[in-house]
């Protein structure tokens, strides 16, 4: 009998300087997450709550269920908030109004995600709410976009084997 080959999508974890971006089978703590990015500078925190809803083009959705190459996704993640980070640094400098962003934080969950969970929490704080939201939905698009991480749609009624597996960004 052939040895199984290891699964690729697995929980990972990247953390540096107030920043952290995870990938997990666990259910997400959005009150945990938004206490990672808090700070006594920070005027604002930014957080998007992405949440596994029932339908989809006419159709009842059961559940998600995701997939990642962890071992990329989660480089490719912290990449993005290293982006949203520099380009920040960026328009501050050269802009009277806006600031840097203080921290960032990006957890999004692999395995099956029943309706009404999160999938995805993104937290960002920043000392003025301008930025805190730019970034936010940056590192939200970036992610969606460009992350190894593929999800798969179960409807109510329908074969299961059938479920067709989905690039993150539709």
């Amino acid at each position: 009998m052939p040895t199984p080959i290891p699964s690729t999508s697995v929980a990972a974890r990247e953390e540096w300087g107030g920043n952290v971006c995870v990938l997990t089978y666990d259910e997400l703590d959005v009150q945990s997450v938004i206490g990672s990015v808090g700070d006594d500078g920070a005027g604002a925190t930014v957080v998007f709550v992405g949440t596994t809803r029932n339908n989809f083009k006419g159709k009842i959705v059961t559940r998600l269920e995701y997939q990642a190459y962890s071992k990329l996704a989660i480089k490719t993640v912290a990449e993005i908030v290293r982006d949203a980070h520099d380009d920040s640094v960026k328009r501050a400098a050269n802009s009277t109004s806006m600031s840097h962003l203080i921290s960032c934080a990006v957890y999004h969950r692999l395995g099956t995600v029943p309706v009404g969970e999160a999938s995805i929490v993104i937290a960002v704080s920043s000392p003025h709410r301008q930025e805190a939201f730019m970034a936010c939905e940056q590192i939200l698009e970036d992610v969606k976009l460009k992350a190894q991480i593929w999800k798969r749609e179960y409807y109510q009624g329908e074969d299961e084997e059938r479920a067709e597996w989905k690039a993150n960004y539709f």
